[in-house]
């Protein structure tokens, strides 16, 4: 499988729920490079991170809208929505929607598996269509 099709496997996978088979593509030693907040370092605390955030946006979509992959790496620009009905960031259920846009960049390693990640969220955007950060 190619680079970019295990990216867009990976978004599947989360869509769907699916939080213990997008971890098996993540390799053992994974390192994330983004702030996930009060999120655990490496795999465990990603894979929490993703359980959190489909127990608070259970009807999460993350929308793949373009891929670019080359060497170890692939670059996906998204759109993820959802409906916020469970606690999220200390954030109790608003029952708001959000649309927000991302772009994440993941490095693999030579058995194909996620090794690094670097995302960029629009979490301001998120907090305004909650409510709780002022348009």
């Amino acid at each position: 499988m190619s680079h970019s099709e295990t990216m867009r496997t990976a978004y599947d996978r989360i869509n769907a729920g699916d939080i213990d088979g997008f971890g098996d593509m993540i390799a053992e030693d994974f390192a994330e490079h983004e702030d996930m907040g009060d999120a655990a370092a490496g795999k465990a605390g990603v894979l929490d991170f993703f359980r959190s955030l489909r127990s608070a946006f259970p009807d999460l979509r993350m929308e793949v809208e373009d891929v670019i992959a080359e060497g170890d790496k692939a670059v996906a620009r998204f759109r993820a929505t959802g409906t916020h009905q469970g606690e999220f960031m200390g954030i109790p259920p608003t029952g708001r929607s959000v649309d927000i846009a991302g772009i994440d960049i993941m490095r693999f390693d030579g058995a194909g598996l996620v090794c690094e990640h670097w995302g960029v969220t629009d979490t301001m955007a998120m907090m305004q269509q909650l409510g709780v950060v002022p348009e």
